[in-house]
């Protein structure tokens, strides 16, 4: 793959052939390493060569796909064809939260978990719909490149910017978090450790070839996950009901989990109480109906509003083409969402069958290896080992020795990466699911640096402080902007600060809250101004990080600013009575997270306050204030108009 553009074009023309080797190879792979393991080779090499040689990969594509050209190294050279750029942002969209977190919380949610995937795959309509084509026929580099050419000056660009920033590196947290996890499990290394080794598969993946690079990356990435994400339910719904076709056999699955569940209750393994609150096909056990349609109004939102997507439908030929990936797009992430709810239902339909009711005296290996991470507890604390389980139950008052469904946790982030060893399934099964995480979790890293160093390179240092800067060293401060970005966002994955699915659902409130009235109205709205516009962003973004805020971190002042004596679920009953004791506890803060709110709304849900109040703002301020010229109105009908050459192409050079 050569640095020039005839060499993209040579490249471009002949990704069939190169990606099908790749598949064959990556097939072959796999196959051997299944090889090594039959011929007693141990499981902890097998997880080195899976890891390190799917990162091997994918640093090769983006060492080859270097460049020093300004639009290949932010949009690709805008010559990605729709059915790649569609791979490409399943990829970007398929991170660790739909990969290694989705499942996860559908297992332990179990019907409010589809809050996620109807809130995820109801916002690429919107991005369809409403802003990706006409981003791509205004021919930004960025999305705060848009704000500042739709709304004038650089404040619009520099709000944008500092959104940008605030909801990609939330999110970038949580990917190199997931790659921590999975590294710290299949590689025996400390968190710690894993975080900065994660990283760098990251960094070198992005940092040499920009958008070029992050792009051919992607599309690998993409068939190394939905091959790792389907194996495994293949395989159980196969062994289980005789059809490898999991998304036709999952409800047999849930009639499975019902009647377990019944049996659970009748024998006395779970209480009348803890199954009314686990029952897995019982609705708004874990949000309440308002949370619930929240949820999946804020991610909807957010889905057509994060940079790093919209970036990726800068980088298509045309406003056709652009059209054309977001379908594409949509196809490739069903084939995960579609399947996620009956992973869920396969692993715990595994866990109900094997583990449950049973004597903790034998409890299956994969309890202690998940154990040993803090990440699988049995009565109440981490199953690290035999003599630790045995000890924590017989702390409780009358345990008979069984595994009751209340003695039983699991951190939803590793469902997807144990079921295999939950099911019995040979050791190569969950090395390409670990290799399916890191590719998952890496691509959409990757994607949200590009986005974050673009922009502090681009818009803040190129058109706000240096605009005659050469081209060598806009792309070099981009560079090092990058790996100072990575490393600050590796240091704060390191610390834990939450579940993956609650970061990644921060990063949708504050790109929703922040971003899409400006985007949505700045499209159709002929009216509203750069007044509007700034204040808006300012109303709608402050109010959902302060809620954000208040509510995650500094539940004292949530309390006080809401009056609270008490906390009171959905049903009347008092969750947390006496609120003075709760915020004399020294884990305040957890035992109030996602709790406190206006309306009992959770901070997973920040942006329902902050979106329309940012909307209201933006419309009223420029209602209020001169309309914009006859020449931007004129501007902005040529953005909606599908044909026509984009309107404001920079030069590549």
């Amino acid at each position: 793959m050569a640095t020039q553009a005839s060499g993209g074009d040579e490249f471009t023309s002949n990704l069939g052939r190169i990606y099908g080797i790749y598949t064959g190879g990556f097939v072959a792979f796999v196959l051997f390493i299944a090889l090594l393991e039959k011929m007693g080779v141990p499981n902890q090499y097998l997880g080195y060569l899976f890891v390190f040689f799917t990162i091997a990969v994918y640093a090769f594509i983006g060492i080859i796909s270097r460049t020093m050209q300004v639009s290949e190294y932010y949009v690709a050279g805008r010559r990605v064809p729709a059915f790649y750029n569609g791979m490409a942002t399943g990829a970007d969209w398929m991170s660790g939260a739909s990969f290694v977190g989705m499942a996860g919380s559908l297992f332990l949610l179990g019907y409010d978990g589809l809050a996620f995937v109807l809130g995820w795959t109801g916002g690429y309509v919107l991005v369809a719909v409403l802003v990706a084509p006409f981003l791509r026929k205004f021919g930004a580099y960025t999305v705060p490149d848009f704000l500042s050419a739709r709304y004038g000056g650089n404040f619009p660009r520099f709000l944008g910017v500092i959104v940008l920033l605030a909801c990609s590196f939330t999110y970038v947290v949580a990917q190199i978090y997931a790659t921590g996890i999975i590294a710290q499990r299949f590689l025996g290394m400390d968190f710690v450790v894993a975080v900065y080794v994660g990283l760098a598969g990251i960094l070198v993946c992005s940092m040499l070839g920009g958008m070029r690079a992050v792009t051919w990356t992607q599309v690998a990435q993409y068939i190394v996950l939905i091959v790792a994400y389907l194996i495994p339910v293949v395989i159980l719904s196969a062994k289980k009901y005789g059809l490898p076709i999991p998304q036709l056999t999952y409800g047999q699955a849930l009639q499975e989990i019902t009647a377990l569940e019944q049996k659970f209750v009748a024998t006395g393994v779970a209480s009348a109480q803890v199954m009314a609150a686990k029952a897995h096909v019982t609705p708004f056990n874990s949000y309440t109906p308002g949370n619930f349609f929240a949820l999946i109004f804020c991610l909807m939102i957010g889905t057509a509003s994060l940079p790093h997507v919209l970036m990726r439908y800068f980088t298509t030929p045309s406003v056709k083409e652009a059209r054309i990936s977001v379908a594409w797009s949509l196809l490739f992430i069903f084939l995960l969402y579609f399947t996620a709810p009956a992973y869920a239902a396969f692993s715990k339909l595994e866990v109900y069958s094997t583990l449950i009711g049973k004597n903790i005296a034998d409890l299956p290996a994969w309890v202690y290896s998940w154990g040993k991470l803090g990440l699988v507890s049995i009565c109440g604390k981490a199953a690290a080992s035999a003599e630790a389980v045995k000890a924590a139950c017989a702390a409780i008052p009358g345990h008979d020795g069984i595994v009751h469904l209340g003695n039983f946790g699991i951190n939803a982030d590793v469902v997807v990466l144990s079921t295999p060893e939950i099911a019995g399934l040979p050791y190569v099964i969950a090395g390409l699911v670990a290799a399916g995480g890191l590719a998952a979790a890496l691509s959409t890293a990757d994607g949200l640096l590009l986005a974050i160093a673009n922009a502090l390179s681009h818009d803040i240092y190129y058109k706000m402080i240096d605009k005659n800067a050469p081209t060598s060293r806009r792309l070099v401060v981009s560079r090092i902007l990058l790996v100072i970005v990575a490393l600050f966002a590796a240091y704060v994955a390191s610390t834990k600060p939450a579940d993956i699915l609650s970061m990644v659902a921060w990063a949708f409130s504050l790109a929703a809250a922040g971003l899409f009235p400006a985007l949505v109205l700045g499209v159709w709205s002929k009216r509203v101004n750069g007044t509007g516009a700034v204040v808006g962003m300012i109303v709608g973004f402050g109010l959902t990080a302060t809620y954000l805020w208040c509510s995650r971190y500094s539940p004292e002042f949530g309390v006080k600013a809401l009056g609270m004596t008490s906390l009171v679920g959905p049903d009347g009953k008092a969750l947390i009575p006496d609120m003075a004791k709760a915020l004399a506890d020294p884990n305040a803060a957890k035992i109030l997270a996602n709790k406190v709110g206006w309306m009992n709304i959770s901070n997973i849900s920040a942006a329902m306050f902050g979106l329309p109040a940012g909307a209201i703002a933006m419309y009223v301020v420029s209602l209020m204030t001169p309309a914009p010229s006859q020449e931007m109105q004129d501007f902005i009908d040529a953005c909606r108009r599908p044909r026509g050459n984009t309107l404001m192409e920079e030069k590549t050079a």
